[in-house]
């Protein structure tokens, strides 16, 4: 019966290898997504629109008049996002705390600044950088869940903006009778910006806290620059910073505007943010190192990568939807996204492998207040309605429940099903693999068989059989790794 099972499960991890398309699209062959690391936009933006939202992508802020701080990680997009071009990821990771409480229930931190005269609550990061002394984030010992968090790739993300959730749905139904339970990926329904429609099942950030690149671009320009704009209107603290400006437009370089980024009337009422969102959307996805991929050794991979299991979740075929981007001034294009082919090795879902970092995503931090509460409204939900009873008869962070949550039988909550993935990670998408020095979602990895070793919990006996792989198919495995 035990290798039967085996059969099956791996049966099942070659079909979920193979493309797996939005629906409602036409049977006709999907084009390849364009790849590669040339610079250029895939499509989605004009050349000159492609320019413009990549000096915003790059620019460097300031105190004043920008609004950069009063806490901070960051100066510009880029300096997060650049290995080989800018949008890629890098070496940078960010650091996470928290702490649980009497009933083991996690809890965001309370980090003392300006000699305790302030406490900075509702986030779970902890900013590296700040613009006057007295307000620099330390940890206190009373903060005991800690983590950091590479910085993410952002190749390619414009596609995977255009993956409806009925496909990643079905990718997670996939999984789950294949493994028999083993193996199913959690999605999570996050707030979009309202011009781009309802909740959406998160695929961005090691959380999938967020399923829109505008949202994403907003939430690291607060947190990561701490720059206020439309969809994060609320400083972190005000402590240190510049006086505000009374008329707008701002002529006085020692002051900044509240929020800190404004539509811009000379261009089209574009916010940076709607500039970063644009840029982002037009980045190629990563192009395979072709000559490496034409290998015997790293053809025979792909097959032992398949054969073992780790396409189950490292899915290889993806067909994009619609994208959900709104208009966002001139010179777009988001049908250039839209019905591709796209090879992210990734499902896009939250799993438990082991390693995940015990943070929940902290709501009010990545939405904003005001979103948080309008959403919380229209669930009936509060903060109270998440704390899960010991004993209950069916646990709400169980497989079957958050099953029946995916598939429409209950209904989601943001506060319940963010701390149900407390333990878990974004799968990682391996297109670009190569470009990366450090591995998981903590950079605690440099080699690769070292960063499969470490999956355990959803991915055990995937790494069990890797262990158990003769040297050669071994080899021919890590030859297939290094030439994504």
């Amino acid at each position: 019966m035990k290798s039967a099972t085996l059969v099956f499960v791996l049966a099942g991890a070659a079909l979920i290898g193979l493309a797996v398309r939005s629906g409602g699209q036409s049977p006709a062959p999907p084009p390849e997504a364009s790849t590669g690391f040339d610079d250029l936009s895939n499509g989605f933006s004009d050349p000159d629109r492609r320019k413009a939202d990549q000096k915003f992508f790059e620019e460097i802020e300031h105190i004043a008049p920008d609004g950069l701080g009063p806490l901070y990680n960051a100066q510009s997009c880029r300096e997060c996002h650049q290995t080989p071009v800018s949008g890629a990821a890098s070496q940078v990771a960010e650091l996470r705390v928290g702490h649980l409480d009497a009933h083991h229930f996690f809890q965001n931190p309370e980090i003392p600044i300006n000699h305790g005269a302030e406490v900075i609550k509702d986030r779970t990061l902890i900013n590296d950088r700040a613009i006057c002394p007295e307000i620099q984030e330390r940890v206190p010992e009373t903060e005991t869940v800690r983590t950091t968090r590479l910085t993410t790739n952002t190749l390619g993300d414009g596609y995977v903006e255009a993956i409806a959730d009925e496909t990643l749905l079905k990718i997670r139904k996939q999984q789950c009778q294949a493994s028999h339970g083993k193996i199913c990926g959690q999605a999570v329904k996050v707030p979009v910006p309202e011009s781009e429609g309802p909740d959406r099942i998160g695929r961005f950030g090691w959380k999938d806290q967020h399923a829109s690149l505008l949202a994403f671009a907003a939430d690291a320009y607060l947190n990561e620059m701490g720059i206020t704009n439309s969809l994060q209107k609320t400083e972190v603290t005000t402590i240190c910073n510049p006086a505000v400006a009374t008329s707008i437009p701002n002529s006085d370089p020692a002051k900044i505007t509240e929020p800190n980024s404004l539509p811009d009337p000379t261009d089209s009422n574009l916010e940076d943010i709607d500039h970063f969102a644009s840029f982002m959307r037009s980045l190629k996805a990563p192009a395979r190192d072709e000559a490496a991929a034409a290998t015997p050794d790293a053809k025979h991979g792909a097959e032992v990568f398949t054969k073992i299991g780790c396409a189950m979740c490292h899915v290889d075929t993806i067909v994009t939807g619609k994208s959900p981007a709104a208009p966002g001034g001139p010179g777009l294009h988001p049908d250039a996204v839209e019905n591709r082919t796209i090879h992210p090795y990734s499902d896009f879902l939250l799993h438990n492998v082991g390693t995940g970092d015990g943070i929940a995503i902290a709501v009010v931090e990545h939405f904003g207040r005001e979103r948080v509460e309008k959403r919380l409204r229209e669930e009936g939900a509060s903060a109270a309605d998440v704390q899960i009873p010991i004993g209950k008869a069916e646990d709400e962070c169980s497989e079957s429940y958050q099953t029946a949550v995916a598939e429409g039988e209950k209904h989601p909550k943001l506060l319940r099903d963010t701390l149900c993935a407390r333990n878990k990670v974004r799968t990682a998408p391996l297109w670009g693999l190569r470009l990366r020095s450090r591995l998981m979602h903590d950079g605690g990895s440099v080699q690769l068989d070292e960063a499969i070793s470490r999956h355990q919990g959803e991915a055990e006996d995937v790494t069990d059989r890797f262990e158990k792989l003769k040297p050669s198919d071994r080899k021919a495995l890590l030859a297939f790794l290094q030439s994504l």
